[in-house]
Parts: C-alpha cells; structure tokens; sequence
C-alpha cells in the first residue's frame, strides 16, 4: 500500500507568455481533484479575464501581483493569501517590477476546459 507520493519532477506547462508553471499535483498526475503548481509570473505579465470551475487558493512567495474581481482590483503581497471561489470572474497580473512567485490549488484541479478564459 502506497503512503505517500514525494514530487521532485513536476510538470513544467508549456506557456508562450513568459510565466513558469510547474504542476507538482494535478492533471499531470492523473488528478483531477486538486492541483498545486509553483508559479512565477514575470514582471509586467497579466492573462486574460477567466470565470473557472474552480476555487483557486493562491499564496505569495515573494513580490505581489494584482486580483481584479469584476471591477475590484487588490494587491496581494508576499506572506498573503486568498481563496477566490469557483463562479466568480476574475484576472491575475503582475504589472511589477519585480518577478511574483506563488503557489496556487485548485480544487477541482486546474483544467483548461474549466478555467473559460476569456478571449
């Protein structure tokens, strides 16, 4: 019987914006009940408006990008965290000088036939 799974090769995704994503747990791992993925968004990065099928916990490492909730926008900072619950719009960005390293779950995990990003 299997006790634990140590994760020292996660899935690198394949990005064309210059963010890094490497999914420890997930999809990649045969689950689709959560994901856990190490992010690093680059200074000046943002990606559109999504409505996911998910809640999505995001814990900042180092540096603070910008939530926008429908019109909303927030700072969140090294040491913070959030819980943004499934439904609801919203868009991630880093318009910083510096890079954002965080860690996001998802539960359901992450999938783009869940996240409808939009175009």
């Amino acid at each position: 019987m299997i006790k634990f799974i140590k994760q020292n090769n996660p899935f690198v995704v394949p990005t064309t914006d210059g963010k890094l994503i490497e999914e420890h747990f997930g999809q990649s791992t045969d689950n689709s009940e959560l994901s856990m993925a190490h992010m690093i968004a680059p200074p000046g990065w943002s990606e559109p408006f999504q409505t996911p099928q998910f809640d999505e916990y995001t814990f900042i490492i180092k540096g603070k990008k910008i939530i926008t909730i429908d019109n909303e926008s927030m700072e969140l900072k090294a040491g913070e965290s959030i819980k943004i619950l499934k439904g609801t719009r919203v868009q991630y960005a880093n318009p910083f000088n510096e890079a954002c390293e965080y860690l996001a779950i998802c539960t359901p995990a992450f999938s783009m036939d869940l996240v409808h990003r939009e175009e």
